[in-house]
């Protein structure tokens, strides 16, 4: 298990992809410090990640080898983001898909950090030369983007700076494989980098096949969260199976 001394994971953004990410940091063993811009989005997020790590650990597809109450005691929040950095080794940027807020975030995140820290994006197709650009730590920065959901599905894309130093890239992909992800390094950045524009080519002919059915299958809130939770109770199942299957 991982000590403070070792410094901690700060997530930025209580959204699906932070609370993920913090849920799977925290069971490798590691302390997670949750920032957001409002306390009441942080007990949220803070409520729903307990809810989904007792389910969980009910379904006997809880990560790690702690219990989901020491995982749980790992995650704390923290709304004040000078305080939430201090010690931290790694920061996960997830706010929304916005280049201009994500700007502003690193931008203050540039200011108050120390020569260490590796900050992370969770961006999906936002270009690192952009994200990171005028930043006095730009070699500390990478996109680290994540598969919705991540605790779900491990791959992780691993995108660097043209400036981003090769530790910052040896140290991030370590970190995902201690969490048990499966990072893949892609040597410079691309645009949609390579999932996205293999998944889109796929989702795109699929969208083609089954464009006749889309009226009977409604799209609203309700609908799609029910979607949602249905996706992700089938890859829980998937994940336990593949863990229980030996090798011959």
């Amino acid at each position: 298990m991982a000590s403070s001394a070792a410094g901690c994971v700060v997530i930025v953004g209580s959204g699906v992809i932070g609370r993920s990410w913090a849920m799977l940091f925290a069971s490798g063993g590691f302390q997670v410090k949750l920032y957001d811009i409002e306390q009441q989005q942080i007990r949220n997020a803070l409520e729903n990640i307990r809810k989904e790590m007792k389910l969980l650990e009910q379904a006997g597809s809880l990560k790690g080898s702690l219990s989901v109450e020491e995982q749980l005691s790992l995650i704390s929040g923290c709304p004040n983001i000078q305080e939430a950095v201090e010690g931290a080794m790694h920061i996960q940027e997830c706010v929304p898909e916005d280049l201009e807020l994500k700007k502003k975030i690193f931008a203050q995140l540039d200011s108050i950090i120390d020569d260490r820290v590796i900050l992370s994006s969770s961006t999906s197709c936002l270009m690192p030369s952009k994200l990171f650009a005028g930043l006095v730590h730009v070699k500390q920065c990478i996109v680290a983007h994540p598969v919705n959901p991540p605790y779900y599905i491990p791959l992780v894309e691993l995108v660097p700076h043209p400036e981003t130093a090769p530790t910052t890239v040896d140290r991030t992909h370590a970190l995902m494989k201690k969490i048990g992800q499966c990072p893949m390094r892609v040597q410079k950045e691309v645009a949609g980098f390579v999932l996205n524009r293999l998944q889109y080519a796929i989702i795109s002919e699929a969208w083609r096949l089954v464009e006749d059915m889309c009226m009977k299958v409604p799209d609203d809130p309700e609908h799609l969260a029910a979607r949602r939770q249905w996706r992700d109770e089938c890859l829980m199942r998937l994940a336990k199976l593949k863990s229980q299957v030996q090798p011959q």
